[in-house]
C-alpha cells in the first residue's frame, strides 16, 4: 500500500513499478509448464522401464550376456536404489551425485545390451546360432526392446539438462521439440516426462527417422542416428535369419 501511494505521488497517479511486477507475475503464470518451475515428474515410470530392461538382460541366454551374467544387472539395481533414495517420489531435487549416477546407470544398460547385440549379430553372420526361429526371435526382441529403453533413458537424461533441470526451468531451449510445444495455449500444463521420451525412442527405432518429435541440437540428431542404425542392423539380421528358418 505504501509503495502504491508513493507511486501515485511521484508519477501522477501511475503505477509503473507495481504494474511491471504484476506483468512479470502474469507472464510467469501464462508460461507453459515445460518453461516454468514445476514439481517434477514422478519416478515410477522410469523405474518400471529400468526394471524391465534388467529383466530382459537376465532372461537372455548365457552366450549373449556379459560375463558374469549377474554382474551388470546387480550393479544396475544398486544404482537404481541409490537414485530412489535421492529422489524417492518425484525427480525434483538436485544432488551432486545424482547426474553422474544416473548417467552411469544408463551407460551400464547400454553396455550390456550393446554387448548382447554384437554377440547375436556375429553369431548369426557366422552361422553359429539361430537354429530355431522361436528362441532367435525372442532373443532379438529382448535386445531390440532393451535398446529402445536405453535410448529413451538417454533422451530423457540429456534433454535440457535432465529431469531435475527441466523441473527447475533452468534451460528454455529444448533439445527435442514435441508437438505440444508448438501451441502452448492448448497445452499449458504439459511438460515432457519419461513416457514421452519412450515414445520418441520407440518411433525412432521403428521408423528409423523422426516422426512428430524433432531433434533440435546436434547431439540429439547424432543420438537418434545411432539408435536408428543399431535398430536397423539388429532387425535386419535377426528377421532375415528367422525368415530363412521358417522356410
Amino acid at each position: 500500500m505504501e509503495l502504491a501511494h508513493l507511486e501515485e505521488l511521484l508519477c501522477h497517479g501511475a503505477h509503473p513499478v507495481s504494474d511491471a511486477v504484476h506483468s512479470v507475475a502474469d507472464s510467469a503464470k501464462r508460461a507453459p509448464a515445460w518453461l516454468r518451475v514445476t514439481r517434477g515428474e514422478q519416478r515410477w515410470a522410469v523405474t518400471l522401464a529400468i526394471a524391465l530392461a534388467v529383466t530382459l538382460q537376465l532372461v537372455l541366454p548365457d552366450r549373449l550376456a556379459f560375463r558374469p551374467h549377474w554382474l551388470l544387472p546387480v550393479l544396475e539395481v544398486a544404482l537404481v536404489a541409490v537414485l530412489i533414495v535421492l529422489n524417492p517420489v518425484r525427480i525434483s531435487r538436485g544432488h551432486p551425485w545424482l547426474r553422474p549416477l544416473s548417467v552411469a546407470l544408463i551407460a551400464l544398460i547400454s553396455l550390456a545390451n550393446g554387448w548382447s547385440a554384437a554377440l547375436l549379430v556375429v553369431d548369426l553372420l557366422a552361422a553359429r546360432a539361430g537354429e530355431e526361429p522361436g528362441p532367435l526371435l525372442g532373443s532379438g526382441g529382448a535386445i531390440w526392446l532393451t535398446n529402445v529403453i536405453a535410448f529413451a533413458l538417454w533422451y530423457w537424461e540429456w534433454d535440457r539438462g535432465g529431469p531435475v533441470s527441466r523441473a527447475l526451468g533452468e534451460r528454455p531451449r529444448p533439445d527435442f521439440r514435441f508437438p505440444q510445444m508448438e501451441d502452448p495455449q492448448l497445452h499449458p500444463d504439459w511438460e515432457p516426462h519419461f513416457v514421452d521420451y519412450f515414445y520418441l525412442s520407440f518411433t525412432n527405432a521403428t521408423a528409423f527417422s523422426p516422426t512428430d518429435v524433432m531433434p533440435m541440437s546436434r547431439w540429439a540428431k547424432m543420438l537418434m542416428l545411432s539408435q536408428s542404425a543399431v535398430s536397423l542392423v539388429t532387425l535386419a539380421v535377426v528377421v532375415s535369419r528367422a525368415v530363412s528358418l521358417f522356410k
